[in-house]
């Protein structure tokens, strides 16, 4: 296989991963070839790799006289025990001139906002205080309702700095997902915006707030700050705690505090998007977070100081996490709220020439919707700074390859990266001293000993299976909220194979050692025992120009499982036998035979959860007259109404 596309030596040359391969060569008086081999050096020698990093990176902390304890244990495993950082702490206090440009916003309203390192440094220390006077100690919960501006990220560093834990919700969940949510991990402060703009629409939140402060008896304080739209907010002062204006930036700065937090302590929660039970309340370190996060900007993507990173997310999602992280690289990290299609598909290719964006982060799903649009790059966009375009959230299909380098530019890293809640980071990353190969993930990430292993629990290759992790990681969760015995959490991820981490997806490694998802495990069908990933069918169904997207579960039958393919039709399209036949064609001639479906059924709409994934096992539940809990998970739990009595399906 020939690859789609390769770095310039000159660059490579110049790489930070190049650097540290030579680095870790030089003072181990060993000779490292290539990334396959520093990588190998990396998950071998685990001890003498993170702390070479955590020094090459010039992350502020104490690394302690041990790097690695209880190596061969899985969950018990500690990265610097004895070691303290704080992550705000790195994000902030470096050489970077107080004019220096720190964040940039951008929101539907055409809104561009500048925050320079003084005002964020200075926006922080009020912050600061307003939590300390709320009485915010080391391990309290502040609770974030917001969406992805300034506001978030200074209320987020606030929190971080005191050794308090962060924990956010973007303005798209409602109030009882909120509940499930901030109901577990029970905030002493909310921090809220009053107000959104989506797609042209305002949305008013105030109602909301109101109403969560009202049922969270752990809330003392509500930080609020107007948002997008001029709202009133005369109903907080009737609720039963004290209400405050956000801070502005403090006139003369007194020295910021930093807790000076141990390596494991808690620095974020996040929470999982299943849709059994309640969302997973997931506890992620300051160490741990910010050497994985940082490792991953400086040598897997090459991130310098000065250097403007984007990632289109919310504050619900864990790319917002690694968005934030870029300022202890000292680079501009630029922040985007609303659709990404507000002024059409240009909205934010005219924002990455405007502000001369290197790095573009967004989702599969994104790319995709250009793609079909059919829309390029015109020609007077240049776009001269952007040398990384960066996918996650769902598998990138192979033809989206295609369209990046035909329609968007022909010299740029396209890095499909896959990680996840569960690590607040990614196991597969970019590597920008390795070439790209259409429809692969370019390789496992430094420091993490990634493998595909079979049902036997035996690695494989060029083959299909469970994707897992065999030694331990600084990523690796603390646990799970109220979790003391770590039942639930050692449940999550080590009971598939002892000792091992298993993260639920469904890959193989291919022979240029890179990787390919096909989705999640826990919707792999399964007819006739042989197991397929459902991300193989979608990659078919989306070459056809009539059908908007897609979704397969397998369905209980006859003792045997089928599989079961809906679609949504675009506008003025119609499900005709003919398309059948020739979807069917396609996935035969491009997958195997197991993966054609035995029926193929038009819906209205697919539901998807609050980050935008379409979710197979609630679909499956429904087909099968079982309980889909956690409802809340859904963005629109509405649309499950469409999977209910299909006549199709009772045949």
């Amino acid at each position: 296989m020939n690859p789609i596309w390769s770095p310039k030596q000159e660059f490579v040359l110049q790489s930070r991963m190049e650097h540290l391969r030579q680095r870790i060569s030089s003072e181990n008086s060993i000779i490292l070839k290539d990334y396959s081999e520093l990588h190998k050096f990396s998950v071998e020698n685990q001890e003498t790799f993170w702390r070479t990093i955590w020094e090459d990176m010039g992350l502020q902390g104490v690394q302690g006289e041990v790097a690695l304890e209880n190596p061969q244990l899985m969950p018990e495993a500690r990265f610097f025990p004895e070691g303290r950082i704080n992550f705000a702490k790195n994000c902030l206090i470096h050489d970077q001139a107080d004019d220096g440009i720190a964040i940039i916003a951008h929101d539907e309203t055409g809104l561009r906002r500048e925050v320079s390192w003084g005002e964020l440094r200075a926006s922080v220390d009020s912050f600061q205080k307003m939590l300390m006077e709320a009485g915010v100690q080391a391990s309290d919960v502040v609770g974030g309702y917001v969406a992805n501006g300034p506001e978030a990220v200074i209320a987020a560093l606030a929190t971080l700095s005191l050794g308090a834990i962060w924990t956010s919700c973007s303005p798209d969940f409602g109030v009882q997902g909120l509940l499930d949510r901030f109901g577990q991990t029970k905030p002493k402060v909310i921090v809220a915006g009053c107000s959104v703009r989506y797609n042209k629409k305002p949305i008013d939140l105030t109602q909301r707030i109101t109403q969560i402060c009202e049922e969270l008896p752990s809330v003392t304080h509500l930080i609020h700050f107007p948002g997008t739209e001029a709202v009133e907010r005369t109903e907080f002062s009737k609720l039963p705690l004290t209400s405050l204006q956000f801070p502005k930036p403090a006139s003369s700065r007194n020295e910021l505090f930093f807790e000076d937090t141990p390596f494991q302590h808690p620095a974020f929660i996040l929470y999982s998007s299943g849709t059994t039970g309640k969302p997973k309340c997931i506890l992620h370190s300051h160490g741990g977070s910010l050497i994985q996060l940082v490792k991953e900007h400086q040598y897997h993507v090459d991130l310098r100081a000065n250097e403007r990173l984007f990632f289109y997310t919310t504050c619900g999602w864990m790319m917002w996490n690694w968005l934030i992280a870029g300022l202890a690289t000292k680079a501009t990290i630029v922040l985007y709220d609303g659709s990404p299609f507000s002024r059409g598909a240009k909205t934010l290719w005219e924002m990455c020439e405007q502000d001369d964006w290197s790095i573009f982060g967004t989702s599969a799903k994104y790319i995709s919707a250009l793609e079909k649009q059919n829309w390029q790059t015109p020609q007077e966009m240049k776009l001269l700074k952007l040398r990384a375009i960066l996918s996650t959230g769902s598998p990138l299909a192979h033809e989206s390859f295609d369209y990046i380098y035909n329609k968007i530019k022909e010299d740029v890293l396209l890095g499909s990266i896959s990680g996840g809640t569960d690590i607040v980071s990614c196991f597969m990353l970019s590597c920008p001293v390795r070439s790209v190969y259409r429809g692969q993930l370019q390789g496992a990430g430094l420091g993490l000993a990634v493998d595909i292993f079979d049902e036997e629990g035996k690695p494989v290759q060029e083959q299909k299976g469970e994707l897992v992790c065999t030694k331990p990681f600084p990523a690796m969760p603390i646990g799970f909220w109220d979790d003391p015995d770590q039942k639930r959490y050692r449940s999550a991820y080590f009971e598939r194979f002892d000792g091992v981490w298993t993260h639920g997806d469904y890959a193989e490694r291919t022979a240029q050692d890179g990787f390919v998802i096909h989705g999640r495990s826990d919707a792999v069908l399964n007819p006739g025992g042989v197991r397929i990933g459902t991300a193989e069918i979608y990659r078919q169904v989306e070459t056809f120009e009539e059908i908007l997207e897609a979704l397969a579960i397998g369905q209980e039958k006859n003792n045997d499982v089928r599989v079961v393919l809906f679609v949504v039709m675009k506008e003025q399209q119609e499900l005709t036998d003919d398309l059948k036949d020739q979807l069917r064609r396609r996935i035969k001639q491009n997958t195997t035979p197991r993966h054609v479906p035995d029926l193929i059924v038009s819906v209205a709409a697919l539901p998807r959860t609050l980050s935008g994934k379409i979710v197979e096992l609630a679909v499956r539940a429904v087909v099968h007259n079982l309980p889909v809990k956690n409802k809340e998970a859904l963005a629109n739990p509405e649309a499950l109404k469409y999977f209910k009595d299909i006549p199709e399906l009772q045949k």
